[in-house]
């Protein structure tokens, strides 16, 4: 089923939540809402289950208005952060809970928590009470307990934030083929953009209550709309530097560099971490730097440069061989460079025309 915000808007008292919100989520795809705290996300997802009214604008399931619906006419089903799993009900119990109150016959409910357990590999857990289990397995138990309802729409609120780092990676994935797998309209809330990147279908920006830009997590890492995207999607984060553009030249005053964008005026260039090369300080075409920090990752390692007052980061190969202090030059990849207006923060390269360098 397929859900839509239309204009929707949302004030506490004084403080603006959301600001007109257009989003259309199509039936079977899985949306992430991604900002920072206070962006709005999480007020979005309350509009979707009922749990708050727009101040204006509406919200509709595939064709029905539902913004003045109560939750429990809605047919979507919440997991929360804190799995909120009634701690006297054993797993099977939990599961099982939303049928006990259609008044589902128990065989019947013990027969469909049965399979949805299996579903989520916690078959074995039927019997056991909340406090017995994993943060992990009790998220595969408030999983389950959406699942059994089958509703029209899921609505995931930062589940996956009281998991340890690898059980979020092996959690992210879990919850990414099962909605594959069930089909259900999926809409879900994190701060965290790595998440946001690697399970969703569509990306939502937020900040500050207003959509900054909605597409597909390739799109948004390729052609990110404004300076906030562009830094806040990415680990780690687009480099910014700012700089003067005079025929087709890049200037700043650790160098200048020829790049494809024939324009005039104050500019900020932002480029990513894989999108540059480490070179001898001598190199014509680079920009001066320093090594500020090193991070070997194993695979790969971090570079960390000073270029005058600001510090750009490098993706570099695991065998390089750089010190803390070691001058050095920054050539940059031309084929994947981003402008940004320096007073609006927008993007300005699809304004550019292709030029040879």
């Amino acid at each position: 089923m397929d859900v839509r915000f239309d204009k929707a808007s949302k004030n506490f008292q004084q403080i603006v939540a959301l600001v007109d919100l257009d989003l259309h989520v199509p039936d079977g795809s899985f949306l992430v809402l991604l900002g920072p705290s206070g962006c709005g996300k999480t007020t979005a997802l309350r509009i979707a289950a009922g749990l708050e009214r727009p101040t204006s604008g509406s919200f509709h399931i595939g064709e029905q208005d539902v913004t003045m619906s109560p939750p429990q006419q809605r047919d979507v089903a919440m997991v929360f952060q804190s799995y909120a799993l009634y701690p006297h009900l054993s797993v099977g119990e939990n599961i099982s809970y939303p049928l006990r109150v259609r008044k589902v016959p128990k065989p019947q409910r013990l027969e469909q928590a049965a399979r949805v357990a299996a579903l989520l590999d916690i078959d074995s857990l039927l019997d056991r009470k909340p406090r017995q289990l994993s943060g992990g397995q009790r998220q595969r138990v408030a999983l389950a307990r959406a699942i059994i309802r089958q509703p029209r729409v899921f609505l995931m609120d930062e589940p996956l934030s009281n998991l340890d780092a690898q059980l979020r990676v092996h959690m992210r994935a879990e919850i990414k083929h099962l909605q594959r797998e069930l089909g259900v309209t999926t809409l879900y809330v994190t701060h965290d953009q790595v998440e946001a990147m690697t399970m969703a279908d569509q990306v939502a920006v937020l900040k500050q209550g207003r959509l900054q830009q909605l597409a597909p997590p390739q799109e948004l890492y390729a052609h990110p709309a404004n300076l906030f995207v562009a830094t806040f999607c990415g680990s780690p984060p687009m480099n910014v530097l700012q700089g003067e553009l005079t025929d087709g030249r890049f200037y700043r005053a650790e160098g200048d560099v020829r790049v494809r964008a024939p324009a005039t005026g104050a500019v900020k260039l932002g480029f990513r971490p894989e999108h540059a090369t480490i070179v001898d300080a001598s190199t014509p075409e680079t920009l001066g730097a320093e090594v500020y920090a090193v991070e070997p990752l194993g695979n790969e390692t971090l570079v960390a440069l000073r270029v005058g007052d600001d510090v750009v980061t490098i993706r570099a190969p695991a065998t390089t061989a750089a010190a803390v202090g070691d001058r050095c030059g920054i050539e940059l990849d031309h084929d994947h460079l981003h402008f940004f207006d320096p007073a609006s923060g927008q993007a300005l390269a699809r304004q550019f025309t292709t030029a040879t360098s």
